[in-house]
């Protein structure tokens, strides 16, 4: 198995992604922050306060390259800056309990893509207020 990975992973080696898909690569949300570009920072900065307004009790993190929230060891959210989208991750229960409200976005197991242009903030609202009453549990 090490071999196969070992030469699956060259393919990579000295390659030189777009900035369109080059990582963040934050260790702090304050990181994070300024490594966006301003349209991108406007609508973290927003999803911030937003989190920190309706989950006061989560702490912040960076988990899986993306701003994370979380109370005791149990997420409440996670969100991320993408090209065309801001990457909301509220988890399975999150997309589940929310599955009407969502119908018009595009959904995955636990994630769901908003356009940065009209962004539904009061659903997000909804959905982190939701998160962090399970996540206290």
């Amino acid at each position: 198995m090490g071999a196969d990975c070992k030469s699956a992973g060259s393919a990579f080696e000295g390659s030189n992604p777009s900035p369109s898909t080059t990582l963040i690569q934050a260790t702090t949300i304050d990181e994070y922050m300024l490594q966006q570009s301003l349209e991108r920072r406007e609508a973290a900065e927003k999803m911030r306060a937003l989190i920190k307004e309706c989950a006061p009790d989560a702490a912040e993190k960076i988990s899986y390259r993306m701003p994370t929230y979380t109370i005791g060891k149990e997420v409440v959210v996670h969100f991320h800056t993408a090209k065309g989208h801001l990457g909301f991750y509220p988890t399975p229960d999150g997309i589940e309990a929310f599955r009407d409200k969502l119908a018009g976005y595009k959904t995955s197991k636990g994630a769901v893509q908003f356009p940065y242009e009209n962004t539904p903030y009061d659903l997000i609202r909804e959905i982190v207020r939701y998160r962090a009453a399970k996540a206290g549990i």
